[in-house]
C-alpha cells in the first residue's frame, strides 16, 4: 500500500509568496494563457561527487495530480487585498495544464543540465516552482548521499537509521525513500515500510538492556520472544568482557535448542574496527562464525571506506544522522530557471546573465541525449534544442566540445544515444507508468553501473561530459552577445 501524502493535506499553497504576487500580475496583464518553459537543473554536485541521482518524482507527480486551490485558499488572498477579484476566479477553478519531462528516478544526473522541465501556461508553469524544487532537491540530495555510502560499503547492507535526525517527519519518511532507491537496503522507520514498502529492520536499544536487572536477562528475554530472528546489542556495559559473553551464553541456552540460529550482533559505540576484530574471534571459538556482526555509531563514507581498509570484521552499517541530513554537505542547490516563451508558434529563447559564468542559463526549450560507448558504458550527455533529432536505434558518430572551453573537442564514434527526459503530464494529464520502489532502486544500480569508476571516485573524480548541441551554443553565445550592445 502506498499512502498519496498530497492528498492528505493541499499542498498547493506550498509555494513562494511571490510566485502569487507575479501570477496576479501576469493575469492582470493578459499572459495567464501565454506558454513558457521553465527548466530544473543543479549547478554543484555535493560533496565534490562525480555524479548525483535524481529521486523525488514519485511525490513530484502526485503534488502536480492533485493542485486544486480551497476556498480558505481564495479567502487568505482576498484577505491580502493585494489580488484581482478575477485572478482568484481563476484559482478557484484552477485546472494543471502543462506538459512536464523528466529524468527516470534512480538516473545519474548532471550538473547543468535540464532533470525537470515544465512548458505550459505561465502561471500554472511558475506556481509549481517551489515545490518541484524542495521535492527534486531533498530525496535528490538524500539518495546521493546513500549511494556514496553504498559504494564504500561494497557487498555489505547499508541500513538507514536516521528518523529521529532528520529534519522534520516528512524528511525522515521521504529520506527513508530516497536512501533506498540510493542502494541502502533497509530502514529503521516504519511508517516508510508500511507507504513506501521499503523493508524496516529493528530490534532493541540500550533502554531494553536498561530496564532489566542484567544484561544476561535483557538478552535472554529478548531471544525468548525472538528466537528466530535473534540480533542483540552488545555495547550497553563492555562489548567484549560481558556483550559478547552474555550474546553467546544466551545463543547457546535459548536461540539454538529452539532449532534457530542467532542472527546477529550490534556494536554502537567504542572503536569498532578493534571491537569488531575480537568480537568475530569470540563468535567464531564459539561456534558462531554465522552471526553478523552490524556497526552503527556516527559512520559515513570515509569511515566506512576506512574501517574496511583496516579489516574491520562488519558484515553491515546501520548509518543515522550523516546519511539522511547527508551531514557533509546539506544542500543540493537545484534551481527552476524561464528558458524560452512561445510567440506566433515559435519558442523564443530566454537567458539569465550573471557575472559569474557558471550562474548563465543555458536557454531556450531542450532535451538531453546520453551517448553510451559499445561496452555500455556513459561517455557524455548533450544538451541540444527540442527540434534536434538523433538516431537513437542505431549507432552514431559525433563532435562534441566544452561548451566553456570549445577548443576542446571530442569525436565519439559508435556510440548510442538515449534520449533522457521522460514525458511525465501532457496538457496536465498524466502519461508516465510509476514504477514500483523496487524496480526505481534497481535501476539506480544499472545506471550508476554504466559510469567509469574514474567518475565514481570520492576524491578529485573525474568531469563527467555535459556538452552543448552546436545549434544551442550559438543561441547562447547570440544571446549574450546582444545583451552587450
Amino acid at each position: 500500500m502506498q499512502i498519496n501524502w498530497t492528498e492528505e493535506r493541499n499542498l498547493t499553497m506550498l509555494t513562494d509568496y511571490y510566485e502569487f504576487t507575479m501570477s496576479n500580475g501576469y493575469f492582470i496583464n493578459g499572459m495567464k494563457d501565454k506558454i513558457a518553459v521553465f527548466d530544473m537543473f543543479f549547478r554543484n554536485i555535493p560533496d565534490g561527487g562525480g555524479f548525483a541521482v535524481f529521486a523525488g518524482l514519485e511525490q513530484m507527480i502526485h503534488y502536480l495530480e492533485n493542485l486544486r486551490f480551497t476556498q480558505q485558499d481564495i479567502e487568505y488572498f482576498r484577505s491580502k487585498k493585494i489580488f484581482n477579484e478575477q485572478f482568484l476566479d481563476y484559482l478557484a477553478n484552477f485546472h494543471f495544464e502543462c506538459d512536464v519531462w523528466a529524468m527516470e528516478e534512480g538516473t545519474p544526473i548532471f550538473p547543468n543540465e535540464p532533470i525537470v522541465t515544465v512548458k505550459g501556461p505561465i502561471i500554472q508553469a511558475q506556481l509549481v516552482e517551489t515545490m518541484i524544487l524542495l521535492t527534486i532537491n531533498h530525496q535528490s540530495l538524500v539518495a546521493t548521499k546513500a549511494n556514496r555510502m553504498v559504494r564504500a560499503a561494497g557487498d555489505k547492507l547499508i541500513m538507514e537509521f536516521g528518523s529521529r535526525r532528520a529534519q522534520g517527519y516528512d524528511a525522515a519518511i521521504l529520506g527513508a525513500r530516497a536512501t533506498y532507491i540510493g542502494g541502502c537496503g533497509a530502514t529503521a522507520c516504519a511508517i516508510t515500510d508500511r507507504d513506501y514498502g521499503v523493508p524496516a529492520v529493528g530490534t532493541m536499544a540500550h533502554s531494553w538492556v536498561q530496564m532489566f536487572d542484567s544484561e544476561y536477562e535483557a538478552f535472554r528475554s529478548y531471544a525468548e520472544i525472538y528466537p528466530d530472528d535473534c540480533t542483540l546489542l552488545i555495547d550497553t556495559y563492555n562489548v567484549l568482557k560481558s556483550g559478547i559473553p552474555n550474546a553467546i551464553k544466551v545463543f547457546d541456552e535459548v536461540v539454538v535448542p529452539k532449532g534457530y540460529r542467532p542472527k546477529g550482533v550490534r556494536i554502537d559505540s567504542g572503536d569498532i574496527a578493534y571491537l569488531s576484530k575480537k568480537a568475530r574471534k569470540m563468535l567464531d571459538a564459539a561456534g558462531y562464525s554465522d552471526v553478523k556482526i552490524v556497526a552503527s555509531n556516527s559512520l559515513d563514507e570515509y569511515i566506512i571506506r576506512d574501517l574496511q581498509i583496516q579489516g574491520a570484521k562488519i558484515d553491515s552499517f546501520g548509518i543515522g544522522e550523516r546519511l539522511i541530513t547527508s551531514k557533509s554537505d546539506p544542500v543540493f542547490g537545484g534551481v527552476y530557471k524561464l528558458v524560452a516563451v512561445e510567440k506566433d508558434g515559435e519558442f523564443i529563447p530566454k537567458i539569465k546573465v550573471s557575472e559569474s559564468a557558471e550562474k548563465i542559463t543555458n536557454p531556450h526549450f531542450k532535451k538531453v541525449y546520453r551517448f553510451f560507448d559499445e561496452n555500455g558504458k556513459a561517455v557524455a550527455d548533450y544538451v541540444c534544442i527540442h527540434d534536434e533529432q538523433l538516431d537513437t536505434e542505431n549507432p552514431i558518430t559525433i563532435t562534441i566540445f566544452d561548451p566553456l572551453a570549445t577548443w576542446k573537442k571530442c569525436t565519439l564514434e559508435n556510440v548510442y544515444a538515449k534520449e533522457m527526459l521522460k514525458p511525465i503530464f501532457q496538457k496536465g494529464k498524466l502519461v508516465y507508468a510509476l514504477p514500483n520502489i523496487h524496480d526505481i532502486r534497481k535501476h539506480c544500480k544499472e545506471q550508476v553501473d554504466t559510469l567509469w569508476d574514474e567518475v565514481k571516485r570520492f576524491e578529485n573524480p573525474h568531469n563527467y561530459y555535459v556538452d552543448l548541441s552546436q545549434k544551442l551554443w550559438d543561441i547562447k553565445n547570440e544571446l549574450l552577445a546582444g545583451l552587450q550592445k
